[in-house]
């Protein structure tokens, strides 16, 4: 039989060996924390990250919400006490920035757009998705104000070239032009008016 001296030191090898394996297992769990961390992003301190935002009235419906869609475009949508989206605020695929307000049944009302970071344009319309009323300004400097009928058609367009020159157009429901009044770059000042016969009037014009 072992003596119990050879007993006691088996035993304090054993404890050794377990200690060695438990120190490894932690120094092993401590480095893939690490790793970890490095990893993932950590928001700075005070800044919430995250996918979608949804705020709620006393009564748990969404009224509003702030989120990205599958392109990745950032939008913030305010809804009514029924849940139907009334306005949105939103960045779109070629980076020009929208602002819409929308009937209850999701038809458009007015908006207003910015295209190419010059260009901003708004535009009202009726129920029925019409435009009405638009109102813009071109890439080039121009500007155009446009007054249409119950059906969409432009039937009054004023506006500015890229000069600054005024002028003033008046279509029929066909789309032709029967009054128009401009001034050129050189201040010279032309009317041409055109009767539903053919008749044409034109006022001469100062060069």
């Amino acid at each position: 039989m072992d003596s119990l001296d050879m007993r006691l030191e088996r035993l304090e090898r054993r404890c050794r060996l377990w200690q060695g394996l438990t120190f490894g297992a932690l120094a092993l769990s401590g480095l893939g924390l690490g790793v970890a961390a490095l990893r993932e992003p950590v928001a700075p301190s005070g800044v919430l990250v995250a996918s979608r935002l949804v705020l709620t009235d006393a009564q748990g419906q969404a009224r509003a919400t702030l989120g990205t869609d599958a392109s990745g475009n950032a939008g913030l949508v305010l809804s009514d006490g029924a849940g139907q989206p009334r306005a949105l605020l939103g960045v779109g695929e070629d980076g020009s920035p929208r602002l819409r307000f929308s009937t209850a049944g999701g038809e458009s009302l007015a908006e207003l757009t910015v295209y190419s970071d010059e260009a901003p344009r708004l535009t009202l319309s009726k129920p029925g998705g019409v435009d009405v009323f638009a109102v813009g300004l071109q890439v080039d400097g121009s500007s155009r104000l446009e007054l249409a009928d119950a059906d969409g058609r432009p039937r009054a367009i004023l506006g500015a070239d890229e000069h600054g020159s005024p002028g003033l157009v008046l279509v029929d429901r066909r789309g032709q032009t029967r009054a128009a009044l401009r001034v050129t770059p050189a201040d010279g000042a032309s009317l041409v008016v055109e009767g539903r016969d053919g008749e044409v009037f034109r006022a001469p014009g100062v060069q």
